[in-house]
């Protein structure tokens, strides 16, 4: 399932395969959280912009359309038409977002839906069925993203919880797998380290989850308020304590600068819905530093968005003209910012694994993390 072919340093260059095909690693996975990219792209966007990987959210798909009418149409590739690979989170993320509308209990987690407010429970068990009606590649663990910093006496508890989750959501997915029927008799489980910003409470639950021998492991639970430092510190202490062989998912990180540092730190796979959202702002990454489009400057910049890009968005439209739609509040503004920054991602992705096979990994670094990370 998974194959490390080289490495540089602690930068890992590998091939993840799974049921709906290979994924070449490092890799960014592109973020649909309803089954959709917000900004008007589909599947075949999605295939023309070099997407590997797609990521859905299993509350929100839980909550509408809901995980039985996918399942019913076949699952989410075939009601999405998106014929790679799939990941889905376990709905634990909404434990930390959605803090004022929930309740944890040993059992699982108490919500109040977002959208009408009726009562919703999700323990390990139903996400792992929500999963599993949805037929993604990789599910995730139901866990607890704990809001950082937070207390220690707190986050130990939490972590200790998380881990018996993990242990139920092991026995859930392997109990569903085996069912006639079942959307995708091959998905695959991983597991989350968490331990807030306390290194020694997640090198203790990392040595603990690897014990299970899943399939992959994410680190949970960064860029949920500790510094950039503090989070490349967590990296730092767990990353020994990992399987080599196994996938190495960051969740939820992050900018440019952000994935070149984890990759060099031996991190394999990431998502983000920054890259998507700041495009929806006019904010747009280029291989200079990142621009705000709706600054006046832009007004007759007859170049692209960036001259170094050559995304179909690049290769046809003009900064000024992409400057208008954003101040008529056209929607093809969005469209076309969206699949910008998804095909800068993917094409950094690209260009990370390129350095890695020919060992220039290092000087990628030391030229990109930096720059990426400027605004112009």
């Amino acid at each position: 399932m998974f194959e490390l072919l080289k490495t540089e340093g602690r930068a890992r260059r590998g091939v993840f395969t799974c049921a709906h095909g290979s994924v070449q690693t490092p890799v960014f996975m592109n973020v649909g959280t309803q089954g959709a990219i917000k900004g008007a792209l589909s599947a075949k966007d999605l295939k023309d912009i070099g997407c590997q990987v797609e990521l859905s959210n299993t509350y929100h798909l839980h909550l509408r359309p809901t995980d039985t009418l996918i399942r019913e149409m076949g699952g989410l590739h075939k009601f999405m038409t998106w014929d790679g690979p799939i990941l889905t989170d376990s709905g634990g993320f909404q434990v930390f977002s959605l803090a004022s509308l929930r309740r944890i209990k040993e059992e699982g987690v108490y919500f109040a839906s977002h959208i009408d407010g009726r009562r919703i429970f999700m323990g390990p068990e139903e996400s792992m069925q929500i999963q599993s009606n949805l037929g993604s590649d990789i599910c995730m663990a139901f866990d607890e993203c704990i809001e950082n910093p937070a207390p220690r006496d707190y986050v130990q508890k939490s972590t200790d919880r998380t881990y018996r989750w993990l242990a139920r959501c092991k026995a859930e997915n392997a109990r569903l797998n085996a069912l006639p029927g079942t959307v995708n008799p091959t998905q695959q489980l991983w597991g989350i380290n968490q331990g807030g910003t306390y290194a020694d409470i997640r090198v203790e639950h990392m040595q603990r989850i690897r014990e299970l021998d899943l399939p992959g492991y994410a680190i949970g639970g960064l860029a949920v308020g500790e510094s950039t430092q503090e989070m490349y510190d967590i990296i730092d202490a767990v990353e020994p304590f990992m399987p080599q062989d196994r996938p190495r998912y960051l969740m939820g990180v992050g900018t440019p600068s952000n994935i070149i540092e984890a990759v060099a730190r031996g991190v394999d796979f990431f998502d983000c819905v920054m890259p998507a959202r700041n495009a929806r702002h006019a904010r747009l990454f280029t291989w200079e530093g990142a621009i705000n489009l709706k600054n006046a400057k832009y007004q007759l910049d007859e170049r692209p968005i960036d001259p170094q890009c050559d995304c179909p968005v690049c290769r046809r439209y003009s900064r000024a003209y992409l400057r208008h739609l954003f101040v008529a509040e056209e929607m093809l503004a969005m469209r076309l910012s969206v699949m910008h920054n998804l095909y800068f991602y993917n094409n950094l992705m690209q260009r990370i694994r390129d350095a890695l096979d020919a060992g220039t990994f290092s000087e990628f670094r030391r030229e990109y993390s930096e720059k990426l990370g400027r605004r112009i």
